[in-house]
């Protein structure tokens, strides 16, 4: 992690190996400070912090069936031979309890999820009694307990419900709502400037025409922003000009900053130089295939990522760097957020030592089949691909028959 230097139509001498890269972002990016959403938008979003149930749920003995509240010790010996009659002396209903106390001999028409009246204790189920009149015969015995949900068996007051850093789903939201839990203190979703430079780049949604191509990777990290939990704004496209390249870099307040093209060391790669003069670039150039021109920058401790034009390489210089800062600014786990699966390798694949490889793969009868491209500007690859196996900088590659852990794209 050296100084910058100007490599531009000289290439890399030294290229930042992946690990060290990972270990400088780890080092530097803390989860954003937090803020207050309503429940109606907390699924999906990070816990700021623990949270603890200020009430019990439910907050009183309740019953799990429809039938008749009575103390269950007075049904021993109820049966089809030998019915039991007791009094039906009123309705407890959800939210609208009974307000007297069951006595002996007594029992009460009770609804599921209505509050338990005072001296009963069981619940006799609505299809083991015939009510007539003002009185029921029981042909069951119940238990006391029996058909009760008591007070504080789904949560106890004081109960750690939630911890800090968990995603928020459907279910834990529910929860919170359970609980009156709101507002809900989240972490703050990291703002990601997308910015795609190149003289060459048409605008996402056109048609490709002469020698111009059509922008894709604004579009992909897009999605792969949103992915992570950032909020990504793609700002207008950027020519190859020193000064548009830095204004687009100052005027943006973005917690994160992706520059897409331009970070390699063509005459017409001005980011890398903009990014060391404004603030620092520790990292240009990495040890990795195919993402090798890409870089790790700050402006006043907010990160920017020099991603590679080449649509194969700014995915996997995203998801190994950008995307893991983008992770842990916004409280999430860092790791890619890939499936992984351990297999087999159908043909072996061949690597260099010094550098790690970023293989694209097919996954065929439970076999690994790397695809023969290394293009990195070959997009269509990695729809063609399942996943990718990532190959260790020490490695010379995996022989057929190895198992491999492969990363998954669905």
């Amino acid at each position: 992690m050296s100084s910058f230097k100007d490599v531009r139509m000289r290439g890399f001498q030294d290229r930042a190996e992946v690990d060290a890269v990972v270990a400088l972002l780890d080092g530097r990016m803390r989860p954003l400070s937090p803020e207050n959403v309503d429940l109606h938008a907390a699924a999906g979003r990070v816990l700021a912090g623990d949270v603890t149930a200020g009430v019990p749920v439910p907050a009183f003995d309740r019953a799990a069936m429809d039938g008749y509240a009575l103390r269950g010790g007075e049904t021993f010996g109820a049966g089809p031979y030998n019915p039991l009659e007791f009094e039906v002396i009123g309705v407890s209903l959800p939210g609208r309890p009974f307000s007297g106390r069951v006595e002996a001999g007594q029992a009460v028409r009770i609804m599921t999820g209505a509050p338990l009246p005072d001296g009963a204790d069981a619940v006799l189920q609505a299809e083991n009694a015939e009510q007539s009149g003002g009185r029921v015969s029981v042909s069951d015995a119940v238990p006391p307990g029996r058909h009760v949900g008591r007070r504080g068996e789904d949560v106890e007051a004081g109960a750690v419900v939630l911890r800090a850093g968990r995603v928020l789903r459907p279910q834990d939201v529910a929860v919170l709502a359970s609980l009156g839990a709101t507002p809900v203190s989240v972490v703050r979703r990291p703002r990601v400037a997308i910015v795609v430079t190149g003289d060459e780049l048409l605008p996402a949604g056109s048609k490709p025409e002469g020698y111009r191509i059509v922008d894709s990777n604004s579009v992909m990290l897009e999605a792969l922003v949103g992915r992570d939990g950032g909020l990504p704004a793609v700002l207008p496209l950027v020519p190859d000009n020193r000064e548009a390249v830095r204004a687009a870099l100052v005027e943006t307040d973005a917690d994160v900053l992706l520059v897409s093209g331009g970070s390699s060391v063509g005459q017409e790669d001005h980011a890398p130089q903009v990014v060391a003069e404004l603030g620092e670039l520790p990292v240009h150039g990495v040890a990795l295939r195919p993402a090798s021109p890409a870089g790790v920058g700050f402006l006043k401790e907010r990160p920017v990522f020099l991603l590679p034009g080449n649509p194969v390489s700014c995915l996997c210089a995203y998801d190994l760097f950008a995307g893991r800062a983008v992770r842990r600014l916004g409280g999430r786990a860092p790791e890619m957020p890939y499936r992984n699966a351990t297999l087999p390798l159908a043909r072996k694949i061949a690597s260099a030592v010094g550098r790690v490889d970023y293989v694209r793969v097919r996954v065929e009868n439970g076999q690994v089949e790397p695809l023969a491209t290394s293009g990195a500007s070959v997009l269509s690859s990695t729809t063609r691909a399942d996943g990718f196996v990532l190959v260790p900088r020490d490695s010379e590659g995996h022989a057929p028959g190895e198992q491999v852990k492969v990363y998954l794209y669905d």
